[in-house]
């Protein structure tokens, strides 16, 4: 049961864009009025990571992301978050800090394998969007098949999702990057027009991402708590994979937290909703 939860972080951006407009009208745009930090900066992903935060992008810390999920009606989560975003807003990455042990690297990923996961956690996952009222979905295939980068210890992916009753499609491209203790969860949501280009540029922020002392994957001790799964979980699961084990109640309560978290992000994820906030490309001064 522990393969619905990649279906159930989904997001449905078309049946938000409403929602965006909603906000847009509210006037004084709030989103523009958080603490961005502009760049050059270094952000502090709480007290796990760093990254640079060259000119011509910007971060939120903890306490701003939470204003900004309010913003969007989008419900607290249990793990702080973090924002980093050009200044147009064209993407936006949310990075938070999953700890559940040091991930072993040495299993070979099974495209196929793993989007039949998908598939069928998909299945469960539009029962409960059935059940609230929501739009299903339909898998379309993979965006970006699993790739591993075992130079940085990055897995990334990306899985493109349709729409059924509207056929708009929307895609999340996701990072973990391995550390120590746990893996720092990356998610880009960008509208799928622009997503080549937007993973193109989150990327090359990338190697300004640094593990504080201590906590890099390559700093790993005997005796340190070693995570229960590996690579294909992380991206059928993570941490609610885990949580599957110990109890089925669990792992639900894990996957609707992210199911509502990432579905309201999609609100972000359409570039063209988003710079409603600002009435055009501006950046958020």
């Amino acid at each position: 049961m522990t393969r619905l939860m990649l279906a159930v972080c989904m997001v449905v951006a078309a049946c938000l864009l409403p929602m965006a407009s909603a906000v847009a009208q509210e006037g004084d745009d709030p989103v523009s009025q958080l603490p961005w930090q502009h760049g050059p900066t270094v952000g502090k992903i709480g007290d796990r990571a760093t990254i640079k935060v060259p000119d011509g992008y910007a971060f939120l810390d903890a306490a701003a992301t939470r204003r900004f999920n309010e913003i969007l009606e989008n419900p607290p989560t249990v793990h702080d978050e973090y924002v980093l975003a050009p200044d147009d807003l064209d993407w936006i990455a949310f990075f938070s800090f999953s700890e559940i042990g040091y991930v072993k690297d040495d299993e070979t990923l099974d495209p196929d394998d793993v989007l039949s996961s998908i598939r069928s956690g998909l299945e469960h996952g539009n029962e409960e969007r059935r059940s609230r009222g929501w739009d299903t979905l339909k898998l379309v295939g993979w965006s970006a098949k699993p790739q591993y980068d075992q130079q940085i210890r990055a897995l990334a992916w990306a899985i493109l999702l349709e729409s059924e009753s509207s056929g708009s499609k929307v895609v999340n491209y996701n990072t973990r990057l391995l550390g120590r203790r746990g893996v720092m969860e990356v998610t880009v949501a960008a509208d799928p027009e622009v997503l080549q280009p937007a993973i193109a540029d989150f990327k090359a922020l990338v190697p300004g991402y640094t593990y504080v002392a201590g906590e890099g994957y390559g700093e790993f001790r005997p005796g340190d708590h070693v995570a229960e799964i590996g690579l294909a979980a992380l991206i059928t699961g993570g941490a609610a994979a885990v949580a599957s084990k110990k109890g089925w109640l669990a792992a639900i309560g894990i996957a609707i937290a992210k199911f509502w978290k990432l579905l309201l992000l999609g609100v972000v994820g359409v570039g063209v909703a988003i710079r409603k906030f600002f009435g055009g490309k501006d950046a958020p001064r």
